[in-house]
């Protein structure tokens, strides 16, 4: 009964550790950004890895009066393309963490 109740208290703080590693890397995901343009850097979105939007950059020369849908559709794209990226990087980031969870007969969470 002994081995056991160790093994659920390793596990225990090895959960508690990647909890506290994964808020301190979503923690540092707000601060790094990732940029992603469209029709040929006409359009370009910047996003945190917390997902947040924090730039729309637009070319003046792709503003045309007479044809918004196409400015419109841009920056659907850009905006997107930059989401799936910062996405991506959180992916990359938080399973650097929880892919220890191998270690203790549990399988990885998929975050």
């Amino acid at each position: 009964m002994g081995r056991k109740r160790q093994n659920v208290n390793k596990m225990m703080q090895q959960v508690q550790k990647m909890q506290q590693e994964m808020q301190q890397v979503q923690e540092d995901l707000k601060k790094e950004t990732v940029t992603a343009s469209a029709g040929g850097g006409a359009v370009k979105a910047t996003v945190t890895g917390g997902l947040e939007v924090v730039s729309i950059e637009i070319n003046p020369d792709v503003v045309d009066p007479e044809d918004v849908e196409m400015l419109q559709d841009m920056v659907t794209a850009a905006v997107n393309e930059a989401l799936n990226s910062a996405q991506e990087m959180a992916s990359q980031r938080l399973g650097g963490i929880t892919g220890g969870l191998g270690d203790l007969g549990l399988p990885g969470l998929g975050i």
